[in-house]
């Protein structure tokens, strides 16, 4: 599969899921969340627990969400994103992005093929280069 040519930015101010995201201020996707509030995005934390991360009130599926999400940025493993293709698909973001250790390309592809733009890099590398 070929890696990204140009990777669309999110406009500011969009709604993006974490899927994976953390209570725990050391976890990349508790940084995540952060960071795309100190950037003008608004995160939505998901996790099976509901967690609030950073001040941010979590939900505990893609189904809970019901707004339009313009990025959906992946922190769990292969076997838990693999569960949540319907989901994903349901949900239709824009753009999913596979942060490093969450890769999946059965995922990825099943996506592109759905035409949704898909994206393997770190969501913290993209917001501090300035390429989210």
């Amino acid at each position: 599969m070929a890696q990204n040519k140009t990777i669309t930015k999110a406009p500011v101010g969009s709604k993006v899921a974490v899927l994976g995201a953390s209570p725990k201020p050391d976890r990349f996707s508790f940084k995540a969340v952060r960071l795309l509030k100190e950037h003008g995005f608004k995160p939505i934390p998901v996790h099976p627990a509901g967690h609030t991360v950073d001040g941010i009130a979590g939900v505990k599926s893609l189904d809970d969400i019901t707004e339009p999400v313009d990025t959906l940025t992946i922190y769990v493993n292969a076997d838990i994103s693999s569960a949540q293709t319907e989901q994903i698909l349901k949900l239709n973001p824009r753009r999913v992005i596979f942060n490093p250790g969450a890769e999946n390309e059965e995922l990825a592809q099943k996506l592109e093929d759905a035409g949704v733009e898909v994206v393997r890099a770190c969501t913290l590398v993209m917001l501090k280069a300035g390429l989210y």
